[in-house]
């Protein structure tokens, strides 16, 4: 009984845990969608908007893969 109660914790936290993708998702299309209607509205400077939309989507990436990593910890290390 108290083997099934830990293994429900387990996956509920795990669960959890990935709610943070969710931004991250949500961040990388917001800074897309902006990228797009910044070049979209002044095309001469689309290679500084481009370099700061890259680096945005790559800092909201990482959260996302740090919710993956707190997650598979939870399902196989504790």
């Amino acid at each position: 009984m108290s083997g099934d109660i830990v293994a429900a914790a387990k996956l509920i936290g795990a669960g959890l845990a990935m709610i943070g993708a969710l931004g991250g998702g949500i961040g990388i299309g917001l800074s897309a969608h902006g990228a797009v209607q910044g070049i979209a509205r002044n095309p001469d400077a689309a290679g500084a908007v481009q370099t700061n939309m890259i680096l945005g989507i790559a800092f909201a990436e990482a959260v996302a893969i740090y919710c993956l990593v707190v997650a598979l910890l939870i399902l196989f290390v504790f």
